[in-house]
């Protein structure tokens, strides 16, 4: 029986001290996957009454998971107005792609330096994962497999300060990677990617592994635009 890795990696978050800063940290993944799925769009109010009654849990955990969104960067705290759902311009989300690229780019680097078999067999089981998504066409199981994969990479890297820069800027950018994930036709393309990447880091070639991870994430940029702008018209021509 083939193993497989259950549980994908989201976006990590800095919590508080204790049973409150840990509940804080489900809260905020909970609210997170709202934010992705556009059940809480760009500019809505985080109204904490609400979302505390939805997900059934009190104020200080809610107001826990509100710090960690808006370090994040998915939720703005404003006077006078209380928390909304961040909406970057494209090119905020342009900022962000290359300098995600610039850093995958490194951290695949020292992942070639220091990465163990340990790691590797991690890696090749979310490749499986993920390609057995893309067989069925799941999407969601695609994207997170995705993600995890390139967590996975990072993290091998083993350098701390790297690890922490990429987690802010790849939750900033995780809504409108989803969003994407969920339009894009460069499935197969993609995942030949992924391959060559695993490839690059078992023969810890590192010139390759960069120049992979960092096209790889700067390519589907224009792409992102276009997809981010029908998603945001399309809202429009429903109500027309």
């Amino acid at each position: 029986m083939t193993n497989k890795i259950t549980q994908i990696a989201e976006p990590a978050v800095v919590s508080g001290p204790g049973d409150g800063g840990r509940k804080g940290s489900h809260v905020a993944a909970r609210i997170r996957e709202m934010i992705i799925q556009d059940e809480l769009p760009p500019g809505a109010p985080v109204r904490e009454r609400a979302l505390s009654e939805r997900l059934q849990v009190s104020r200080t955990p809610l107001r826990e998971a509100i710090k960690i969104l808006s370090a994040e960067g998915l939720v703005e705290v404003q006077p006078h107005r209380g928390a909304v759902v961040a909406n970057p311009s494209n090119e905020e989300l342009r900022g962000l792609v290359e300098l995600l690229g610039v850093l995958e780019a490194y951290a695949g680097e020292l992942a070639c330096r220091h990465r163990t078999e340990a790691d590797l067999q991690e890696l090749r089981l979310l490749q499986n994962e993920m390609e057995q998504a893309f067989a069925r066409d799941d999407r969601l199981g695609y994207f997170r497999c995705n993600q995890a994969i390139h967590v996975r990479i990072v993290r091998a890297s083993r350098n701390r300060s790297l690890i922490q820069h990429h987690e802010v800027a790849n939750a900033r950018l995780y809504r409108a990677r989803y969003i994407c994930n969920l339009r894009t036709r460069r499935w197969t393309s993609a995942l030949q990617e992924h391959e060559e990447i695993l490839e690059a880091l078992e023969a810890r070639d590192e010139a390759r592994i960069a120049s992979i991870l960092r096209n790889h994430v700067l390519r589907a940029w224009d792409k992102m635009v276009v997809m981010l702008e029908e998603a945001a018209a399309e809202p429009k021509r429903n109500a027309s």
